[in-house]
C-alpha cells in the first residue's frame, strides 16, 4: 500500500481488499492483513462483514489485533470485543494501554465486562489468563436428548462442544465430562451421566502454569480441559489450540533467551528499533564484560604465552571446545526440566551422567587435536618445534579437561537458575560459552605448565 496515500484513498483500497478477502480462507485473511500498516488492518476490519470481522480478531495470529481496535471508533470496538471469544478478548485488552482499557470496559455488554475483570486478574502464564468461559455444562438429570438439543442451540456461542461437562444439580460441581461422539451414540432416553467414563475428569485450578495444562492436554490426549475453583465448580475451560498458541509464544520466548537476549513481546517486524536494542545491548554488554575477564585470563599468562607462542594458536579451538559442550548440555538440561523429564533433585544424577559424558567428548575431540598436530608436523604444514609431542598431549589433555568442565558446568547452570528462582533458559548458550572461555583458558594454561614445564615453560 502506497505510504503517503489519503485516508479517502485508504479507505477505498481497504474496501476493495475487504471485499477480496472476505471468501478467503480465515487463515489466508490474517497472513495478509499481517502484512499491512494497522491503518489498514483497521479500514479491512469495518469493511468486512461484522461476523466476518470478529472470526478475523478471534484469530491469535493476527498480530495488529489491538492496534488495530484502538484505531477504531470506541462504539465499534466495544461491539468487536463484546462478540469476541472471551479468552481472546482478554489477551487483546490486557494490550491496552489503561485509559483506553478503562474506556472500553466501560462500553462492552455487562457479560463481557464483568469475564473480562476475572480474567483479567489471572497472572499471564497461567491457566486462567488462556482458558474461555464458552463452554457446555448440563445437569446430571438431563437426558442425552435433552443435552443434544442444548448443544444444538448454543453451539455458535461455544468455543468447542466436543467436551460436554455433567454437574451436580444441586451443587454445581463438576462430576463427569462426556465427549460429543459418546453423546450421539448413547440412548437419547438416558440420563447424560451415564454416557460419561465413570471417573472424575481431568481438571486444573485456574493458577496452574500453562505449561503444566499442557502437559495435561498431551498426556490424556484431551481437546480441553476444564478449570475449576476452590469449590469444584468450572469456571472455564483451556482449548487444545489455546495451548498451542501459548505453547508457541513460550517457545519463541525460551528460544530468544537461548541466543542471549532479552525475549521480545512484539513481531520482529513491529518492535521499534529502540525497543531492539534495549532488548539485545544488555545481555550483549553482560556478556562482554565476561569476555574481558578472558583478557585478565591472557594477561596472566602472558609470560606463559611469550615463552611458547605455539600455544596461542590453539586457543580458538580450546575456547570454542568447551563453549560448544557447555552449550550443548545447557539447551539439553533446559528443555528437559521445561518437559518435566527431570526435576531438581535429580541434579546429582545429571552430573554423574555429564562427567564420564564429558570425558569421553573430550577424549575424542583430543584425539582429533592430537592427529592434527601431529599431521600437521609430519607432512611439514608447520613446525611446532623439537617438542612437538609435548605440545600434541598438551592440546589432547587440554581438550578432555575443558570439555569435560564445559559439559558438567553447562548441565548445572539451568539447575542453579531454577533453584534460584530464574527462567533455566537464561542460562543462555552465550552465557555458558562466556563462562566456561575463561574457566577454559585457565585449564588450558594450568595443563601446559604441567606438560611443557622444564622444556618450552
Amino acid at each position: 500500500m502506497n505510504a503517503v496515500a489519503t485516508a479517502p484513498e485508504r479507505d477505498l483500497l481497504a474496501v476493495t481488499l475487504a471485499q477480496t478477502l472476505a471468501r478467503e480462507h480465515i487463515a489466508d485473511i490474517v497472513e495478509t492483513l499481517n502484512d499491512q500498516d494497522e491503518d489498514t488492518v483497521a479500514a479491512v476490519l469495518l469493511a468486512l462483514p461484522f461476523d466476518r470481522a470478529v472470526e478475523v480478531l478471534d484469530q491469535p495470529e493476527l498480530a495488529a489485533a489491538s492496534e488495530a481496535l484502538a484505531l477504531l471508533p470506541e462504539a465499534r470496538a466495544a461491539q468487536f470485543l463484546s462478540a469476541m471469544a472471551a479468552d481472546r478478548v482478554t489477551d487483546v485488552v490486557r494490550e491496552f494501554d489503561e485509559p483506553l482499557r478503562l474506556r472500553m470496559l466501560g462500553r462492552v455488554d455487562h457479560e463481557t465486562r464483568a469475564t473480562l475483570n476475572r480474567l483479567l486478574t489471572y497472572p499471564e502464564q497461567s491457566a486462567g489468563s488462556i482458558m474461555t468461559t464458552e463452554f457446555v455444562s448440563v445437569p446430571a438429570d438431563w437426558t442425552v436428548s435433552r443435552t443434544l438439543d442444548y448443544v444444538r442451540h448454543v453451539e455458535r456461542t461455544r468455543e468447542t462442544i466436543y467436551a460436554i461437562y455433567v454437574l451436580d444439580p444441586a451443587a454445581g460441581t463438576l462430576l463427569r465430562a462426556v465427549s460429543l461422539r459418546r453423546l450421539i451414540s448413547a440412548e437419547p432416553q438416558a440420563l447424560v451421566v451415564s454416557a460419561a467414563p465413570d471417573r472424575a475428569p481431568i481438571s486444573v485450578t485456574p493458577d496452574i502454569d500453562r505449561e503444566d495444562v499442557a502437559r495435561l492436554i498431551s498426556k490424556y490426549d484431551l481437546l480441553a480441559v476444564p478449570v475449576v475453583d476452590g469449590a469444584d465448580h468450572v469456571i472455564g475451560i483451556v482449548t487444545v489450540d489455546d495451548v498451542i498458541d501459548a505453547m508457541i509464544a513460550e517457545t519463541t520466548e525460551d528460544v530468544q533467551k537461548l541466543g542471549g537476549m532479552e525475549a521480545l513481546d512484539e513481531p520482529y517486524n513491529e518492535i521499534s528499533f529502540a525497543r531492539m536494542i534495549r532488548k539485545r545491548a544488555g545481555w550483549l554488554s553482560i556478556l562482554l564484560v565476561g569476555e574481558m575477564l578472558t583478557a585478565s585470563v591472557m594477561q596472566h599468562f602472558e609470560g606463559e604465552l611469550e615463552k611458547a607462542i605455539v600455544l596461542t594458536l590453539f586457543i580458538p579451538l580450546i575456547m570454542s571446545s568447551g563453549g560448544n559442550s557447555g552449550s550443548q548440555a545447557t539447551s539439553l538440561l533446559i528443555r528437559a526440566l521445561a518437559l518435566r523429564e527431570i526435576r531438581l533433585g535429580d541434579w546429582w544424577r545429571v552430573a554423574l551422567r555429564e562427567i564420564p559424558t564429558g570425558l569421553t567428548l573430550g577424549a575424542i575431540l583430543g584425539a582429533i587435536g592430537i592427529v592434527r598436530v601431529v599431521v600437521w608436523q609430519k607432512l611439514g604444514l608447520y613446525d611446532y618445534g623439537e617438542h612437538w609431542p609435548l605440545i600434541a598431549a598438551t592440546i589432547g589433555a587440554a581438550l578432555v579437561g575443558i570439555v569435560t568442565f564445559g559439559s558438567l558446568t553447562g548441565s548445572m547452570l539451568p539447575f542453579i537458575l531454577k533453584r534460584l528462582g530464574f527462567d533455566p533458559a537464561s542460562a543462555s548458550a552465550p552465557f555458558v560459552a562466556t563462562l566456561v572461555d575463561v574457566t577454559g583458558l585457565v585449564i588450558y594454561f594450568g595443563v601446559a605448565a604441567t606438560i611443557l614445564g622444564g622444556t618450552l615453560l
